[in-house]
């Protein structure tokens, strides 16, 4: 019986941490969106340079992340990823184009360095709390959650945009908020 115990538990111990790990199931908070920041470095790299990046979520199927990411802005040369059911598939390659006065990197961002994935989580718990308060709309749920960053490259201008919508669909509520998770503007 003893000999049995050892493999039962590896293999629990396995299924709890695959579970856990997988961006698919992540609620839509600090902590979950930590998570799917960690799944991104571990995918592209610590340092990967990102144009947009988008985290929807579908009842059925869970979050899906859609990036278009480079490990080198210097080149040109970007690929367009999405992940659903926790596996990554490439859907294009892309080549940019950049004004003579400016480099790629001015049109990309880091996560950690000014993106924070934690900080989006945050945003979408604020944004449900202030749908339900101010539109009197129970238990709405993320539709997607959004790092848009200006085709002028201003930095200063990159935005965190969170739409959301009732529980069984409907309207969608557009939540706008600046770099330091200050709101700008609320659209349907």
């Amino acid at each position: 019986m003893n000999n049995l115990k050892n493999p039962c538990l590896f293999l629990l111990l396995s299924f709890l941490y695959a579970c856990g790990g997988s961006t698919s199931n992540q609620e839509a908070n600090a902590d979950g969106f930590l998570v799917i920041e960690e799944n991104l470095k571990g995918q592209f790299g610590e340092e990967a340079y990102y144009t947009d990046l988008t985290i929807s979520h579908n009842k059925s199927i869970g979050n899906i992340l859609s990036v278009t990411v480079t490990s080198d802005p210097a080149s040109l040369k970007m690929g367009q990823w999405t992940q659903s059911n926790d596996n990554w598939t490439q859907t294009s390659d892309i080549t940019l184009e950049v004004p003579d006065s400016m480099n790629a990197s001015d049109f990309m961002f880091q996560l950690g360095d000014p993106i924070d994935l934690g900080k989006l989580g945050d945003l979408v718990e604020k944004s449900k709390e202030k749908l339900e308060e101010e539109k009197e709309i129970q238990n709405p749920s993320l539709h997607m959650a959004i790092v848009k960053i200006p085709k002028d490259g201003v930095r200063s201008k990159i935005e965190y945009q969170i739409l959301l919508q009732p529980e069984n669909g409907g309207t969608t509520f557009t939540y706008s908020y600046d770099l330091n998770g200050d709101f700008i503007s609320m659209n349907y």
